[in-house]
């Protein structure tokens, strides 16, 4: 079996930067990524637009031209696919992951195609793929959706978008505009504050003159086949329903940090636990990079404020790794 230097769990951007990291570092490396490259972005909304603008979104020095100043979905799949090409990356699509143990020259990755052997690990996994879930009766039924794709199956449908914050709101204007009778439930007593400036008061406006209905302060009881039932301020109320878009948010996959024997500090936003300085676990040259770092805290990081953190590792392992040598 062969033993890499690194093995990075991810090819997200993320990883995708720890990559072209360790290829300038020679290090001899493999992603592996459980889906498609960039799997998250694969699974965003397809008209999704970025809250960031290009240029915040570039690893590996290659730039990003967007036709506006912030890229959509499709922009950055094929800037990614752009940059996989460019820098030649070494990734192995469709390997999830499944168990990691210790070995005498490090770690063995346990997945379906095979088990790698490596002197240190990177997880960088993002958490778009993991969605928060409702946990009421009904939540497993097929008219529940954690992920949005398109408005065009709702047309004509009464939908439930449930969720208040960016997706929410974008997901019910979307829907809204072609057609579908939309209704939100939202727990609080508002829409986010922190909505992005240019959806926030549209979807205000929609709400205001009854276009879209909301129902603030409200939580799901439970979904049927053909109704949902809603816990409101003046009581519970049954409403007819085609379709729950769940659009409440998405954590980082803890049962992956489980299964990799990833400690996580349960006090404190159930962070993964990691040195701030060289993002290295309590695991001998196993580290974390990207968003998942924040824990549930999930606004707190980005890719644009995250990308620092593949040069930030590999300075830190090249160090580690020499002294192995």
């Amino acid at each position: 079996m062969k033993n890499y230097d690194l093995i990075i769990v991810g090819g997200g951007p993320i990883g995708l930067a720890c990559g072209i990291a360790a290829t300038k570092a020679g290090l001899d490396y493999v992603i592996l990524e459980k889906g498609v490259l960039v799997n998250s972005l694969y699974n965003f909304p397809e008209n999704m637009t970025f809250f960031s603008t290009s240029n915040l979104l570039e690893i590996g020095d290659v730039p990003f031209v967007a036709h506006n100043d912030k890229p959509t979905r499709k922009e950055a799949l094929e800037y990614y696919r752009r940059v996989y090409d460019s820098w030649k990356l070494k990734v192995q699509l469709y390997t999830p992951v499944m168990s990691m143990n210790k070995s005498d020259d490090g770690y063995i990755l346990v997945t379906p195609k095979g088990e790698f052997s490596t002197k240190s690990v990177i997880v960088s996994t993002g958490f778009y793929d993991t969605p928060r879930k409702l946990n009421i009766p009904g939540e497993d039924l097929p008219k529940v959706k954690h992920f949005y794709d398109s408005p065009h199956p709702y047309v004509n449908q009464k939908v439930l978008v449930v969720g208040a914050a960016n997706s929410a709101c974008d997901v019910a204007l979307e829907t809204f505009y072609k057609g579908a009778e939309v209704t939100m439930a939202i727990r609080s007593n508002e829409i986010y504050p922190k909505t992005k400036y240019w959806i926030k008061p549209n979807i205000e406006n929609r709400i205001k003159e009854g276009s879209i209905k909301a129902y603030f302060e409200t939580s799901v009881k439970e979904i049927k086949s053909h109704s949902v039932i809603l816990n409101t301020p003046d009581g519970e109320i049954e409403i007819e329903n085609d379709f729950v878009l769940a659009m409440i948010g998405y954590t980082p996959d803890y049962s992956l940090f489980s299964r990799l024997g990833l400690p996580v500090d349960e006090t404190d936003l159930k962070k993964p636990i990691h040195d701030p300085e060289t993002l290295e676990t309590p695991l001998q040259n196993v580290y974390v990079a990207g968003v998942i770092n924040s824990g549930l805290n999930t606004s707190k990081l980005f890719i644009e404020n995250t990308r620092v953190h593949a040069d930030m590792i590999i300075t830190h392992l090249k160090k580690e790794l020499s002294q192995l040598a």
